[in-house]
Protein backbone atom coordinates (compact mmCIF):
# COMPACT_ATOMS: atom_id res chain seq x y z
CA UNK A 1 0.00 0.00 0.00
CA UNK A 2 2.95 2.40 0.94
CA UNK A 3 4.34 1.96 -2.37
CA UNK A 4 1.15 2.23 -4.15
CA UNK A 5 0.89 5.35 -2.54
CA UNK A 6 4.48 6.87 -2.55
CA UNK A 7 4.02 5.72 -6.70
CA UNK A 8 0.87 7.73 -7.07
CA UNK A 9 1.90 10.85 -5.47
CA UNK A 10 5.05 10.53 -7.56
CA UNK A 11 2.98 10.73 -10.85
CA UNK A 12 0.78 13.39 -9.62
CA UNK A 13 3.56 15.61 -8.53
CA UNK A 14 5.86 15.16 -11.76
CA UNK A 15 3.54 16.15 -14.29
CA UNK A 16 3.60 19.54 -13.10
CA UNK A 17 7.26 19.79 -13.54
CA UNK A 18 8.29 18.47 -15.97
CA UNK A 19 6.11 20.15 -18.06
CA UNK A 20 6.98 23.25 -16.34
CA UNK A 21 10.11 22.86 -17.96
CA UNK A 22 9.48 21.26 -21.08
CA UNK A 23 6.45 22.84 -21.72
CA UNK A 24 5.15 21.07 -24.93
CA UNK A 25 8.96 20.37 -26.40
CA UNK A 26 9.77 16.78 -27.63
CA UNK A 27 11.94 16.11 -24.84
CA UNK A 28 13.92 13.54 -27.40
CA UNK A 29 16.47 11.01 -25.91
CA UNK A 30 15.83 13.50 -22.65
CA UNK A 31 13.23 11.27 -20.83
CA UNK A 32 12.84 7.46 -19.59
CA UNK A 33 15.72 5.31 -20.88
CA UNK A 34 18.67 5.54 -22.81
CA UNK A 35 18.78 4.93 -26.01
CA UNK A 36 20.33 1.52 -26.97
CA UNK A 37 18.86 -0.09 -23.62
CA UNK A 38 16.82 -3.05 -23.59
CA UNK A 39 13.19 -2.65 -23.05
CA UNK A 40 12.09 -4.01 -19.99
CA UNK A 41 9.11 -6.49 -19.21
CA UNK A 42 6.99 -5.07 -16.56
CA UNK A 43 4.18 -6.83 -14.92
CA UNK A 44 0.25 -5.20 -16.03
CA UNK A 45 -3.11 -6.12 -16.37
CA UNK A 46 -5.67 -5.87 -19.68
CA UNK A 47 -8.98 -4.44 -18.93
CA UNK A 48 -10.57 -7.35 -17.34
CA UNK A 49 -7.82 -7.72 -14.98
CA UNK A 50 -5.98 -10.27 -16.18
CA UNK A 51 -2.26 -10.31 -15.44
CA UNK A 52 -0.02 -10.05 -18.71
CA UNK A 53 3.66 -9.15 -19.35
CA UNK A 54 4.22 -5.66 -21.28
CA UNK A 55 6.89 -7.68 -23.06
CA UNK A 56 4.90 -10.42 -24.67
CA UNK A 57 2.78 -6.71 -26.59
CA UNK A 58 6.13 -5.67 -27.53
CA UNK A 59 8.30 -8.55 -29.15
CA UNK A 60 8.56 -9.67 -32.84
CA UNK A 61 8.96 -6.48 -34.42
CA UNK A 62 9.89 -2.87 -33.47
CA UNK A 63 6.82 -1.42 -30.86
CA UNK A 64 5.62 2.01 -29.78
CA UNK A 65 4.43 2.57 -25.64
CA UNK A 66 2.49 5.35 -24.72
CA UNK A 67 2.35 6.28 -20.84
CA UNK A 68 -1.14 7.54 -21.11
CA UNK A 69 -3.99 8.81 -18.74
CA UNK A 70 -7.79 9.14 -20.39
CA UNK A 71 -7.47 12.86 -18.11
CA UNK A 72 -3.90 13.55 -20.21
CA UNK A 73 -4.68 16.72 -22.65
CA UNK A 74 -1.50 15.78 -24.02
CA UNK A 75 -2.25 12.01 -24.88
CA UNK A 76 -5.39 13.22 -26.46
CA UNK A 77 -3.09 15.51 -28.68
CA UNK A 78 -1.03 12.65 -29.82
CA UNK A 79 -3.57 10.56 -30.21
CA UNK A 80 -3.81 11.38 -34.02
CA UNK A 81 -0.28 10.79 -34.55
CA UNK A 82 -0.71 6.85 -33.09
CA UNK A 83 -3.80 6.88 -35.17
CA UNK A 84 -1.87 7.56 -38.01
CA UNK A 85 0.89 4.89 -37.61
CA UNK A 86 -1.53 2.35 -36.28
CA UNK A 87 -3.45 3.12 -39.82
CA UNK A 88 -0.69 3.04 -41.92
CA UNK A 89 2.05 0.28 -40.11
CA UNK A 90 -0.35 -1.11 -37.74
CA UNK A 91 1.15 -4.71 -39.47
CA UNK A 92 4.88 -3.98 -38.77
CA UNK A 93 4.70 -2.30 -35.52
CA UNK A 94 2.53 -3.11 -32.05
CA UNK A 95 1.59 0.08 -30.67
CA UNK A 96 0.95 -0.35 -26.78
CA UNK A 97 -0.72 2.05 -24.36
CA UNK A 98 0.12 1.89 -20.90
CA UNK A 99 -3.03 3.54 -18.96
CA UNK A 100 -1.05 4.79 -15.57
CA UNK A 101 -2.72 3.60 -12.27
CA UNK A 102 -3.21 7.32 -11.25
CA UNK A 103 -7.02 8.94 -10.68
CA UNK A 104 -8.07 6.46 -13.27
CA UNK A 105 -9.30 2.83 -13.20
CA UNK A 106 -9.72 -0.21 -15.58
CA UNK A 107 -13.70 0.89 -15.79
CA UNK A 108 -12.71 4.61 -16.27
CA UNK A 109 -9.67 3.39 -19.33
CA UNK A 110 -12.70 1.47 -20.68
CA UNK A 111 -15.35 4.08 -20.85
CA UNK A 112 -13.16 6.37 -22.64
CA UNK A 113 -12.29 3.66 -25.40
CA UNK A 114 -15.80 3.20 -26.22
CA UNK A 115 -16.05 6.48 -27.67
CA UNK A 116 -12.19 6.23 -29.30
CA UNK A 117 -10.71 2.53 -30.16
CA UNK A 118 -7.23 3.03 -31.21
CA UNK A 119 -7.31 -0.37 -32.48
CA UNK A 120 -4.50 -1.32 -30.41
CA UNK A 121 -3.23 -2.79 -27.03
CA UNK A 122 -4.19 -0.93 -23.91
CA UNK A 123 -2.63 -1.93 -20.32
CA UNK A 124 -3.14 -0.66 -17.04
CA UNK A 125 -0.13 -0.17 -15.07
CA UNK A 126 -2.28 -0.56 -11.59
CA UNK A 127 1.37 -0.75 -9.29
CA UNK A 128 3.36 1.14 -11.67
CA UNK A 129 5.59 -1.70 -12.76
CA UNK A 130 5.85 0.05 -16.21
CA UNK A 131 6.43 3.26 -15.16
CA UNK A 132 9.14 2.01 -12.69
CA UNK A 133 10.81 -0.59 -15.30
CA UNK A 134 10.52 2.64 -17.89
CA UNK A 135 11.20 5.07 -15.61
CA UNK A 136 8.22 7.00 -16.94
CA UNK A 137 7.68 9.67 -14.61
CA UNK A 138 5.08 11.71 -16.17
CA UNK A 139 2.21 10.98 -19.09
CA UNK A 140 2.86 11.38 -22.72
CA UNK A 141 6.26 9.50 -22.29
CA UNK A 142 6.68 7.30 -25.62
CA UNK A 143 9.14 5.02 -25.66
CA UNK A 144 9.86 3.07 -29.21
CA UNK A 145 11.73 -0.05 -29.20
CA UNK A 146 13.29 -1.39 -32.22
CA UNK A 147 12.79 -5.16 -33.99
CA UNK A 148 15.82 -6.25 -31.56
CA UNK A 149 13.70 -4.56 -28.38
CA UNK A 150 16.16 -1.92 -27.71
CA UNK A 151 15.33 1.80 -27.18
CA UNK A 152 15.40 3.51 -30.37
CA UNK A 153 13.17 6.67 -28.76
CA UNK A 154 12.26 8.22 -26.21
CA UNK A 155 10.16 11.74 -25.72
CA UNK A 156 7.47 13.67 -23.40
CA UNK A 157 5.36 16.29 -24.82
CA UNK A 158 2.82 17.47 -27.58
CA UNK A 159 5.47 18.13 -29.82
CA UNK A 160 6.88 15.11 -30.58
CA UNK A 161 7.04 13.55 -34.16
CA UNK A 162 5.75 10.30 -33.41
CA UNK A 163 4.98 9.86 -37.01
CA UNK A 164 8.65 10.72 -38.14
CA UNK A 165 10.11 8.82 -35.69
CA UNK A 166 8.07 5.70 -36.49
CA UNK A 167 8.93 6.05 -40.45
CA UNK A 168 12.75 6.50 -38.92
CA UNK A 169 12.55 2.94 -37.22
CA UNK A 170 10.75 1.61 -39.92
CA UNK A 171 13.18 2.22 -42.24
CA UNK A 172 10.15 3.87 -44.85
CA UNK A 173 11.36 7.47 -44.44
Amino acid sequence: MRRSLAVALTLLALPLSVQGQAGTQSGEGQVSLPIGTVGPGAALQDLQGNAVDLSTYVRGKPAIIEFWATWCEICETLQPQLDRIQAQHGQRINIVAVAVGVAQTPRRVERHLEEHDPGYAVLFDARGAAVRAYNATTTSIVVMLDAEGKVAYTGVGAEQDLVGAAQRLLGTE
